[in-house]
């Protein structure tokens, strides 16, 4: 029998080697005996697995419930343990500790390495059938830990129970529990390296949650993989309309004053959506979060989705209705930091495991978050593999990356003194940097058509450059630039706007040097910003005139277009993350011809490959009218690769301009026609268009081209003409 020394450190919780002790094991003349650790049994019998006839009964060798016996049998054989607890009940469970080890070496090795890619295979819960059992094989990363045990409903949350197999090599704990179910609660309970309990923790790699302020883990099984079909494939490439509708699920609608689930979203949004002329929806997060005014960017749940809207299958039907839409998902995904809070991953095993040691690389100061370490490689790991999971299974069209210019800087909102360099005495982060390339590598290797997005605020080159030209291989980048200057230029009193006229020029400087997204999303419209209405200038007409012009400049300039959701109908005031949209106002005729006004907008773009086949390369731009600050008037073409134009002219005062003379293009064609004026009558405006009145070219100069057309702009307008 052990060593009694030892089955104190079990039933105290401290033995860190579980499998020394439990299950079955030759002793010396061959037998086998058998050992069980079953606080509150009151007799225990080891019985045939097939026929339940008893083989020996075990002996009580510690009042705390360890038992123990040694059969007559030589070989190995296939048992189970019949207890009757002291409460009376009886009941036959398989025995965690007479199954080997379930997780294969090279598997684990990989994973320590870096090279395997999809690590929520192997790390988590996953229901399984081992030697005819079901139940749920659990695995955790935590090499500094001296013990790890799974705790959950099916075992009284007692951490002295189940005390886990440890892998040395490679510092990963498994353990397999049969009888444990689907839909269980779960979490790790862990000792230091030292032997200090720590604080519960929720498992890392979990594929669902319990419904905050609750933060346990639930089995689920992985989902099945899904790949995109070619027409997804090609509504998300570079020379494809792509128009974003941002979303934050929790507050689009509220049945009831409730989270909606995925299937009511399903029911509605995707609908809308594309009914709005949309080819995209972006969720923000719908990661397991703890907190709910962090809007999903303070996430514990890199793999789980989150309950607030259901089941985690959940978010795959919301896709499949999108898709039959002929709407892409985007999925707003966040590897920048992680919460601190105590059920989470900070020092996951009395370590520094998933974040740097020292607060200066490990602590972000604007959001009291804490930074993954991507220089260890499990970490690199655990992100790689979640951005691929959430395509790869959950079936989205790709992912939108939060705060990567956090990522890139050591420096990132420090001040001098309070940040490390890398080891080649700079300031980039090299390992962060390593990381989105190699995600992004494996993205585009693994997963075609599935698109990356960075949120990239700064002029880091080469953002959406491929990873073998020297880039971080991203698809898409936010124009955070073109976003600020257009904004501070459109909340100007249009008296004064003749001062910031390069507010709207300087974008085109920059315009092709990334796949750019032109972005009016969430950040805009709250912590006082105001909504979008709220910051156009001038009385009541004017604001909303503003606007519409502000959204035909937005789809008429080169790059994909994203608007949060609220925004297509002039919300009034900020988002609030605890309330649904105000959509009452969809029946004021002011807020309806703002969102029809979008609507067609939506549709025009996505009508004029003009306006979309070359979003990201110069060719498809020529300026015709940049300079005319005096009367805040600026003039374009758009163009694609087979010759067709568009032509888009704003006016970005209230007055209007009789008889402007626009120059055209040497290829442009004879006869022009109005395709869109946001002034028109049907979005709210004063109705100085030209309807269906056909302009023609005359042999006049104008901005130095040999030939103009004469055209009334109507006050605070834009227009856009395709050639007849």
């Amino acid at each position: 029998m052990p060593d009694d020394p030892a089955i104190t450190a079990l039933v105290e919780g401290r033995h860190g080697d579980p499998f020394s002790l439990l299950g079955p094991h030759a002793v010396e003349d061959g037998r086998i005996r058998l050992s069980a650790f079953l606080p509150g049994a009151a007799e225990v019998e080891a019985v045939d697995a097939a026929s339940g006839r008893r083989i020996v009964r075990l002996r009580a060798l510690h009042p705390a419930g360890f038992f123990a016996a040694t059969s007559r049998r030589r070989r190995a054989f296939a048992y189970r343990l019949r207890v009757r607890w002291q409460s009376g009940e009886t009941i036959c469970i398989g025995d965690p500790y007479a199954f080997g080890p379930q997780l294969d070496a090279s598997a684990l090795r990989a994973f320590h390495e870096g090279r395997h890619g999809a690590p929520y295979r192997l790390l988590g819960a996953h229901p399984a059938s081992v030697d005819g059992e079901a139940g749920v094989r659990f695995a955790v990363w935590a090499p500094n830990a001296s013990r790890v045990s799974v705790v959950g409903e099916f075992n009284h949350w007692d951490g002295r129970r189940h005390p886990m197999r440890l892998r040395h090599d490679v510092g990963i704990w498994e353990l397999f529990l049969p009888g444990v179910e689907p839909g269980a609660l779960y979490k790790f309970e862990l000792l230091d390296r030292a032997g200090r309990l720590l604080p519960l923790k929720a498992d890392p790699y979990a594929f669902a949650a319990e419904l905050r302020p609750n933060s346990a883990s639930r089995v689920a099984a992985l989902l099945p993989a899904r790949r995109l079909g070619d027409d997804r494939a090609a509504a998300n490439r570079r020379d494809a309309p792509i128009s974003i509708y941002e979303v934050h699920a929790a507050s689009w609608r509220q049945p009831g004053g409730r989270f909606p689930t995925w299937d009511e979203l399903a029911a509605g949004l995707p609908e809308y959506a594309a009914g709005m002329g949309f080819t995209h929806v972006e969720l923000m997060p719908v990661s397991e979060h703890p907190f709910d005014g962090s809007w999903g960017y303070q996430t514990l749940g890199q793999f789980a989705p989150s309950a607030r809207f259901g089941d985690p299958g959940g978010l795959g039907r919301f896709v499949d209705a999108c898709h039959r839409q002929g709407l892409g998902v985007l999925l707003d995904w966040v590897p920048a930091h992680f919460p601190s809070d105590a059920f989470g991953l900070a020092r996951f095993d009395g370590s520094a495991l998933y974040e740097y040691e020292d607060p200066r690389e490990g602590f972000h100061r604007d959001w009291n978050t804490l930074i993954y370490n991507c220089s260890r490689s499990e970490v690199r790991e655990f992100l790689a593999g979640s951005a691929r999971y959430w395509i790869e299974h959950h079936g989205v069209d790709g992912l939108r990356v939060d705060a990567v210019a956090s990522m890139l800087y050591r420096d990132y909102s420090r001040p001098e003194g309070e940040w490390l360099p890398n080891h080649l005495g700079g300031r980039e982060n090299l390992e962060a940097i390593s990381l989105l390339q190699r995600l992004n590598t494996e993205i585009g290797r693994d997963l075609p058509g599935a698109i990356t997005v960075a949120e990239e605020s700064t002029a880091f080159p080469g953002v959406s450059a491929p990873v073998d030209a020297g880039g971080l291989g991203f698809h898409y980048k936010w124009n955070m630039g073109w976003m600020n200057d257009t904004l501070h230029y459109i909340a100007e009193d249009p008296v004064h706007r003749r001062w910031h006229h390069d507010k709207l020029t300087f974008g085109l400087v920059y315009a092709f040097s990334e796949n750019f997204i032109l972005p009016i999303s969430h950040d805009e419209v709250v912590h006082g910003k105001g909504s979008m209405l709220g910051k156009m200038p001038g009385d009541d007409w004017q604001r909303f005139a503003n606007l519409r012009a502000y959204y035909g400049f937005m789809w008429g300039h080169p790059g994909k277009k994203l608007l949060f959701m609220g925004q297509e109908f002039a919300q009034p005031g900020e988002w609030r993350h605890d309330a649904e949209l105000p959509w009452h106002l969809t029946g004021d005729p002011r807020h309806a011809g703002m969102q029809r006004l979008v609507r067609d907008l939506n549709h025009l773009y996505r009508d004029c490959p003009a306006l979309h086949r070359l979003d990201c390369e110069a060719a498809g731009f020529e300026w015709i009218e940049a300079s005319d600050a005096e009367q805040s008037v600026l003039a374009w073409a758009r163009r694609d690769d087979a010759g067709n134009l568009v032509l888009v002219v704003c006016n970005f005062t209230p007055v209007p301009r009789s008889g402007y003379r626009l120059g055209l293009p040497d290829d442009a064609g004879s006869a022009w026609r109005e395709a869109l004026n946001t002034d028109a009558a049907a979005y709210g405006g004063s109705d100085r268009v030209m309807g269906q009145r056909i302009l023609h070219a005359e042999p006049s100069r104008a901005q130095g081209r040999g030939r103009s057309l004469q055209i009334d702009l109507p006050p605070l307008g834009c227009v856009f003409l395709r050639s007849q």
